[in-house]
């Protein structure tokens, strides 16, 4: 286990020791940030961590494979950003006596972004089938007649989205008691 554990890092050493400088650089370019930049590049660099010896021993184009993570992180922090400015803007238009604390603000926050989060790693159609039912209000006849599938299929993907859900929403050590 220690020598597992040793040679991620070593490996993951290796990637940042190499590749660190060109995707700050790519990422700034992006961005058109310097300090975004170097965040989200450590952000990157975090999410290398979470990967498996097996998995960054396969990296056969450490730049290109740098570069799909680097994109997932800048659509998440876009995201962040889209989520940020509609929690503003609902604020702005709530009356001046609904006036939430900053610690109700950060949980609102959080919230918003563990649903989109839940939302977005959903398979497309069942996504879809999701968003246009409980976001945009429609029946599972709309949702069928807009997606040319039938309403037994909206219920299946329904179904498949609420049970997506609520496995994640599960607390790991609840998950087999």
């Amino acid at each position: 286990m220690a020598d597992t554990d040793a040679s991620r890092q070593h490996v993951i050493h290796g990637l940042y020791a190499d590749h660190h400088g060109w995707l700050r650089a790519r990422l700034g370019g992006k961005l058109g940030n310097a300090e975004q930049a170097a965040d989200l590049t450590q952000d990157v660099f975090v999410r290398l961590m979470a990967q498996s010896l097996h998995s960054l021993q396969a990296i056969r184009e450490p730049r290109a494979f740098l570069n799909r993570i680097a994109n997932c992180v800048v659509i998440d922090h876009w995201r962040r950003i889209d989520i940020e400015r509609a929690w503003a803007e609902a604020l702005i238009s709530a009356p001046p006596d609904v006036a939430p604390s900053a610690e109700h603000c950060a949980i609102v926050l959080e919230t918003l972004y563990d649903i989109c989060a839940m939302i977005d790693a959903l398979p497309d159609k069942p996504r879809t089938a999701f968003i246009l039912a409980r976001i945009e209000g429609l029946g599972y006849a709309e949702i069928a007649k807009r997606l040319e599938i039938s309403e037994r299929m909206v219920t299946k993907y329904m179904a498949q989205a609420m049970l997506h859900c609520i496995a994640l929403e599960e607390p790991a050590g609840a998950r087999g008691a």
